[in-house]
């Protein structure tokens, strides 16, 4: 099958062709439909976070189920389904307290002398966050998948897998925004745009969308927010509590820089929560003032929305078919396998929300 290799930190991806293994035991085969490009792969493809090379990147897909091992239980050949990264064994602590998300199980990986799922030329290759999804095929555990309803349409399905999952558990999920609360929102790329209908959806009743690109307004405008706020204009933290009145119940981060999570915490006013939401590289270290504790403010972090991805993703599909969720919007364009760097140097100019990989 044809996937998009990264050989080494920094270097374009390479469109080559790897060899995928016939599912084992609870493991299912997946004819790849459609795959996100993400800002989370960009942050492995820079090497701010570690992953074994050479390896297959991309994470957020969906596809349809071409066979299945035995002893799987949740899905079948031609069950059209979505993938998430945060796979799950179902009986550790986390698992059994409904925090799927922060299952650390080995078991929906293969063991080291089993063969491996992914393979060069005879060499195995590790496997990129359960998925390697920018590939023609993914084989990965039943944990891994949902099966969905067949008249969702795919391209749109996938961005459910991690941006949209990703937003819209932050705010509901982790944050527990309530009815009439105020939220802003840093960063209007997927899954800031995501959290933002979500919060639209959950009844918040200021929506401030915060932004470096000035030209993101009329985006985030049209998922939900009420006001916006470009950071390279303004100051963002005095801004939104002029906005607000003293601060706002709730600041989401949604990029994953120090800075911002600073200032997501600045925002929030007394009793309030800043959630971080973005992924913060390692060597980066927050700074907030301890007397700002004596006010009861909150910061969390929070893992792929905190999500019930079986439960969640399913509910999500109804509803975007129902006119409630914003999908289309997501999807700035539409690309080929072969274009996937193009994809990730129109990520880092800020201007797009989501490209999305077509298969044939």
């Amino acid at each position: 099958m044809k996937a998009a290799v990264l050989r080494a930190v920094g270097l374009p991806l390479q469109i080559e062709d790897v060899q995928i293994d016939k599912p084992g035991p609870r493991e299912v085969l997946i004819r790849t439909v459609a795959a996100g490009v993400c800002g989370s792969d960009l942050h492995f493809l820079q090497g701010d976070f570690a992953t074994p090379l050479p390896t297959v990147l991309g994470h957020e897909a969906a596809g349809v189920v071409e066979a299945v091992g035995c002893d799987v239980r949740t899905v079948k050949p031609g069950d059209h389904v979505i993938t998430c990264l945060s796979a799950y064994c179902g009986h550790c602590d986390h698992c059994l307290t409904g925090r799927l998300n922060l299952c650390v199980s080995d078991e929906t990986s293969r063991d080291a002398d089993q063969p491996p799922r992914l393979a060069r030329a005879g060499q195995p290759m590790p496997q990129y966050l359960h998925l390697s999804a920018f590939a023609e095929q993914i084989l990965t555990h039943e944990h891994a998948v949902v099966a969905i309803r067949k008249d969702m349409p795919l391209d749109r399905a996938a961005l459910i897998g991690c941006a949209v999952v990703t937003g819209f558990g932050a705010v509901t999920h982790t944050a527990r925004l309530q009815p009439g609360e105020t939220v802003a929102v840093i960063g209007c790329g997927g899954v800031g745009l995501s959290a933002i209908n979500a919060a639209l959806i959950a009844g918040a009743g200021r929506i401030i969308a915060i932004d470096t690109v000035a030209s993101k307004e009329s985006l985030a405008r049209a998922f939900g927010a009420t006001d916006f706020i470009c950071s390279a204009q303004d100051n963002p933290v005095k801004a939104v509590r002029q906005l607000t009145g003293g601060g706002a119940h709730h600041a989401l981060e949604c990029i994953g820089l120090a800075k911002t999570a600073e200032q997501a915490f600045a925002m929030v006013g007394r009793g309030g929560t800043a959630t971080i939401v973005g992924m913060i590289p390692p060597g980066q270290n927050l700074s907030i003032p301890g007397a700002a504790l004596l006010s009861e403010k909150r910061l969390q972090g929070s893992f792929m929305g905190s999500n019930r991805f079986p439960v969640d993703m399913p509910r999500l599909v109804d509803f975007y078919m129902q006119g409630r969720l914003k999908l289309d919007e997501l999807i700035s364009r539409r690309i080929r396998l072969d274009q996937v760097n193009e994809a990730f140097a129109e990520m880092q100019t800020g201007e797009i929300a989501r490209s999305v990989i077509l298969f044939d």
